[in-house]
């Protein structure tokens, strides 16, 4: 199974479970850990359903491709991280 892992930084905000999943897309993962915790989905995407600015997304190491309908394929074992992007200077 495809198992996302939520940083600690968005454990500041709200629970973050740690997520297995059958998905076969990151759209349809997120969605699986959303059920879990609705508040999340607030954290990671924006109003109009994109990946927000400040969230990155990394699947089996590379950043995701698709922020907008985060169509990008998952692997059966795929492991992805969501986390809080820095900034700053």
């Amino acid at each position: 199974m495809a198992r996302l892992i939520f940083t600690q930084q968005l454990a500041r905000f709200t629970a973050v479970p740690q997520v297995d999943t059958v998905a076969t897309t990151l759209h349809a993962a997120l969605e699986a850990a959303f059920s879990q915790n609705a508040l999340l989905r607030g954290y990671v995407l924006d109003e109009q359903g994109h990946v927000r600015e400040n969230v990155a997304i990394f699947i089996d190491g590379q950043r995701c491709t698709d922020r907008q309908r985060q169509s990008d394929a998952l692997a059966p074992d795929a492991r992805v991280y969501i986390l809080q992007a820095l900034s700053g200077g």
